[in-house]
């Protein structure tokens, strides 16, 4: 666990970096809550966001200089912040990390920029192969990190190479074998790398039929998610040979509630704020799902949202 900072240190590192990182938008203790899509978790002692890459080197170059603890987040859509918060510094990819350009089939994106808004920007160049993602909230880089996907897309199956930044600054591009793509899974998980950008090759397609598909994922989506009630998406990976939501219904807990944080009545798949849920309202809840689901179907459900932070 790392050693909380005194109120008078987190003024004085925040006063250091708004020196030594031009451009930068800061805030000290910084409600996590207002940053993820849950709307759960406590303060980050320092929440930063780059304005370019530039800034993002000084950053990560200042917390390691420092010894400061860093944690880099996208949009926080898949993401459980711990009811203490964060200690060190929090890294936001976002604007200023989300230009794009377009060459033929190939569209080079920032890792900062919503996935969804990248799969609208396909569409409307005509390029197939990212229809599915229309819907997903998350940040280009996030979805790297986890191979997101969604109605039989991935990916895996679209990027080329991504450009990664080390804890020096330094660059190197990690080809898509380099990043080892699986299931909810990439290289990239609990590797000392920022993803910068991606290279995603795609196909000629006719751009009506492209957002007519879009348009059918975006009504089933709206059928069958929650998307009414803050969440995280999808809570548990699907294990093989099973679908999560009707594993957990048919356990009983469909709707099962623990203060605030409920399983959805909708899709048992998700855990949705109900209205003032606390990280720890969530981590009881998934420990008893595990449980219940362990004894009646011997089957070992292994989360997929991120937590971090201290509870």
């Amino acid at each position: 666990m790392a050693q909380a900072y005194s109120r008078e240190r987190r003024a004085v590192l925040a006063e250091q970096l708004r020196e030594k990182v031009p451009g930068l938008e800061l805030v000290v203790d910084a409600p996590m809550s207002e940053h993820t899509s849950f709307h759960i978790g406590g303060p980050a002692d320092i929440l930063a966001a780059p304005a370019g890459e530039e800034a993002l080197r000084r950053l990560l170059l200042w917390a390691r200089d420092g010894g400061v603890p860093l944690t880099v987040i996208g949009r926080g859509t898949n993401l459980l912040v711990r009811d203490r918060g964060v200690r060190g510094l929090v890294v936001r990819v976002g604007q200023g990390l989300d230009g794009t350009e377009v060459s033929d089939s190939v569209i080079s994106a920032g890792a900062g920029l919503p996935l969804a808004e990248l799969s609208r920007l396909a569409a409307a160049r005509g390029l197939a192969g990212l229809a599915w993602a229309c819907g997903i909230p998350g940040s280009l880089g996030g979805a790297l990190v986890m191979n997101a996907g969604a109605y039989d897309g991935e990916m895996k199956d679209v990027v080329k190479r991504v450009e990664v930044m080390r804890p020096d600054g330094t660059r190197a591009w990690l080809s898509a074998a380099d990043l080892d793509f699986a299931y909810r899974h990439s290289a990239l998980q609990g590797a000392d790398l920022v993803a910068l950008r991606a290279e995603l090759g795609l196909k000629p397609g006719d751009r009506s039929a492209i957002e007519a598909e879009m348009a059918e994922f975006d009504r089933r989506r709206a059928g069958s998610q929650p998307l009414e009630l803050p969440s995280a998406g999808s809570v548990f990976r699907r294990p093989p040979n099973h679908f999560v939501g009707p594993t957990i219904t048919q356990a009983g807990l469909r709707g099962a509630r623990i203060g605030g944080a409920q399983v959805s009545e909708k899709h048992a798949g998700f855990i949705v704020n109900r209205g003032g849920a606390t990280a720890g309202d969530v981590l009881e809840l998934i420990e008893r799902i595990r449980a219940e689901v362990k004894a009646k179907f011997n089957l070992d459900l292994v989360q997929e949202i991120r937590i971090i932070g201290e509870g």
